[in-house]
């Protein structure tokens, strides 16, 4: 395909999209996505921002070693220091790239208490510095579509005079419209001098659900690379959903005659590993990757789809990387079978990682008389979610109802490989368990979210539960899965709880990180 033709994909997913409270991945967490994001084509994988934390930078560093095709990009402040630190993460990578920014709209140059043309100083400075460190150098005028037009141009001249290979415009609160992004970039390239040597790049947020489509306006208006992130994960109402801008380009070629690299199938996939990790569920009718995105229920689309899938879909389940047929897995199905079912919904599993699965899926269809394609989803992330956040285990749990409140709970937990028991009552029976867990493993982490979703259909549907809990600052979510919402709610809460205690440990390794013990807490 020709240049002029060819979008790159800019996935930020592992930089902006962790920024989402809650959403902190652990560092194998986010080698496994790197290296799927590499696997499905996307062009650059910004990794992370190597000055925030020595856990950034080493995350930074070893995807760049580990990198194969996409260019690896870490992200930094306009100061030499912050500049330096992200070279000595990205040098690593077969393809480096630097991307420096500053705010230059009215109310981020505020910030820094800078002038004009002090800023416009510190911009050639620093974009000068990073060019002299790599040849790939990124640069982004934070706030860009509330930065003044002449202003706007004129920094932009420093920062391509300066070196930048790529001009990213940020379109950083979610404040512009389609047809005001696509006049911003079509003007910049052909008022600002030298524009037709670099290429432009559109970074949008959703904050008023217009991501998507300012940044497909963008394009038209001659920017060829589009900043965004698996599920649209990102601050606030978050940012322009990888998956939505690709499918909208190769669906609608006819009116968008622009293509990408991004290999199609493997959507699906890195869609669900990204929810899981981040912690973050994807809506139901969320666009391409939502669960009701290829159902349908009215009568007359199901009559329509009968006859001719086209009527009611206007791409086909198997181009994202879903199984057009929902197959049943039941309790005679073998460990074979099992591998295969897996293999197809993207889950590769050495040996030992089969059995564990395999002693769960039996369970599970013993209670079930159907297990789904989502049910083994649901099954893996519960599975995934525990390996590595194990300090506290849900081993016994009984709860007692009535008409009358409260409820009680009778709960065993395992707490560094020592059993405790306690009773506690609540306001339901989640809440007795909760506070259960909280007389057995006193803690003062806060409750922010609690979600239910049900996974497949029927009294027996086994339901996911999410959780997230905040703690002097540190945000952590926990998710389960099981057929009873209760038990799947334990567990969830008391993984979020375990992966506070692992981000408390590695931000302060000196903290008492034990907590008070079953006998302290009388």
């Amino acid at each position: 395909m020709a240049d002029k033709d060819h979008v790159l994909i800019f996935d930020t997913t592992l930089r902006d999209g962790e920024q989402s409270p809650g959403a902190t991945m652990s560092h194998d967490e986010k080698l496994e996505i790197a290296e799927l994001l590499d696997d499905m084509g996307v062009d650059i994988i910004e990794a992370g921002f190597p000055i925030a934390s020595e856990g950034d930078f080493e995350a930074v560093t070893e995807i760049a070693k580990r990198s194969k095709d996409a260019v690896i990009c870490g992200l930094s402040r306009a100061n030499f220091k912050d500049i330096d630190r992200c070279w000595e993460a990205v040098k690593h990578a077969a393809k480096p790239r630097i991307h420096t920014f500053i705010g230059t709209s009215p109310l981020h140059r505020d910030i820094p208490k800078l002038s004009k043309d002090e800023m416009a100083e510190r911009i050639h400075d620093t974009v000068t510095h990073a060019r002299n460190l790599c040849d790939n150098v990124q640069w982004s005028p934070m706030d860009a579509t509330r930065t003044e037009w002449d202003y706007l141009c004129r920094v932009v001249e420093i920062a391509i005079k300066a070196g930048a290979t790529t001009i990213n415009i940020p379109d950083t609160v979610g404040y512009t419209a389609p047809r005001e992004s696509a006049d911003i970039i079509r003007n910049l390239i052909e008022q600002v001098p030298g524009a037709d040597d670099v290429v432009f790049a559109t970074h949008c947020h959703n904050d008023l659900g217009m991501a998507t489509a300012n940044a497909l306006a963008a394009v038209e208006g001659g920017a060829r690379q589009i900043e965004c992130t698996i599920n649209g994960l990102g601050e606030r109402a978050g940012n322009t959903a990888l998956e939505e801008v690709v499918m909208a380009l190769r669906v609608r070629g006819d009116i968008m005659p622009f293509k990408t690299g991004i290999a199609t199938t493997k959507l699906m996939h890195i869609s669900r590993r990204v929810s899981t990790v981040s912690g973050f569920p994807v809506q139901f009718n969320k666009a391409i990757v939502g669960k009701n995105a290829f159902a349908h229920e009215s009568g007359i689309h199901q009559d329509g789809m009968l006859k001719n899938a086209e009527t009611f879909e206007i791409m086909r389940p198997e181009d994202i990387g879903l199984s057009e047929t929902n197959i049943v897995m039941g309790k005679h199905s073998g460990r074979a079978a099992l591998r295969s079912k897996l293999e197809e919904l993207g889950f590769d599993l050495a040996d030992n990682q089969l059995n564990d699965v395999f002693v769960r899926f039996k369970a599970l269809a013993d209670r079930k008389k159907e297990v789904f394609e989502d049910d083994l989803i649901a099954l893996m992330r519960d599975q995934e979610t525990g390996e590595e956040y194990d300090r506290i285990k849900v081993k016994f749990l009984r709860v007692i109802c009535g008409t009358e409140a409260p409820q009680s709970a009778d709960l065993t937990l395992t707490i560094d490989g020592e059993d405790h028991q306690t009773t506690a009552q609540g306001d339901g029976p989640v809440d007795a368990t909760f506070n259960a867990v909280k007389s057995l493993f006193p803690h003062n982490a806060r409750l922010q979210l609690y979600q239910v979703h049900a996974v497949t259909e029927g009294t027996d549907a086994q339901a996911t539960v999410s959780v997230r809990m905040e703690e002097d600052g540190r945000i952590a979510t926990g998710q389960s899965a099981d057929t009873d919402t209760v038990v799947a709610s334990a567990k969830a809460y008391v993984n979020a709880l375990n992966r506070l205690l692992v981000r408390r440990e590695k931000s302060d390794p000196d903290a008492d990180v034990k907590q008070v013990s079953y006998k302290d807490a009388g």
